[in-house]
């Protein structure tokens, strides 16, 4: 399939802001059509999320407080990609560091775009069993709780809209999918 003409193609742009965790641009493009448009993008460095399964058949979650909603919010493991970082070095350490965990086998479920229109941010999933236990080692300004949720709960509550967090649903209807012999990693 040719797609060529959908492409956009940069003139000019200019760092709107510069933060510790993100930058924002805003850019002057030119469409197929030869006119011009102005595109927002927010940089991030990306993130790596694990979809953590026990020898039980439970997803290991976090419940932390999410400022930008002001709620705590169910989610599987999940952190920042440090530049250059290899993701799946990043997820073993967000592993051990959030749930105090280390696992036998690492298997990369792909990767996904959670917000395309205005955001670069690209997270790559895991699953991670053969899980040890031992102790966090959160971050100084991170607060969280550790639960386990049997496997067909966790399907139960993505389907209910109680886990509203995209990375933690699409892990987790992926990881059904490959159970029930749809998809192959």
């Amino acid at each position: 399939m040719n797609t060529a003409h959908l492409n956009e193609t940069k003139l000019n742009g200019e760092t709107v802001y510069e933060g510790k965790i993100l930058h924002l641009e805003r850019d002057e493009v030119q469409l197929e059509d030869g006119t011009q448009a102005i595109r927002e993008v927010v940089r991030h460095s990306g993130g790596v999320c694990v979809l953590a399964v026990t020898d039980k058949e439970e997803i290991l979650f976090v419940r932390q407080f999410r400022y930008p909603h002001h709620e705590v919010t169910l989610e599987i493991p999940a952190g920042k990609l440090e530049v250059g970082e290899n993701p799946e070095e990043c997820g073993k350490r967000e592993l051990l560091e959030e749930c105090g965990c280390t696992a036998d086998q690492f298997t990369y479920l792909g990767k996904i775009y959670p917000t395309p229109a205005y955001c670069s941010e690209v997270i790559r999933m895991y699953l991670a069993e053969g899980l040890h236990y031992g102790r966090q080692s959160l971050d100084e300004d991170e607060f969280l709780d550790v639960e386990k949720i049997p496997f067909p709960e966790a399907v139960k509550q993505v389907l209910s809209d109680k886990v509203p967090d995209s990375k933690t649903q699409i892990a987790i209807l992926k990881y059904a999918a490959m159970k029930a012999g749809y998809a192959n990693t």
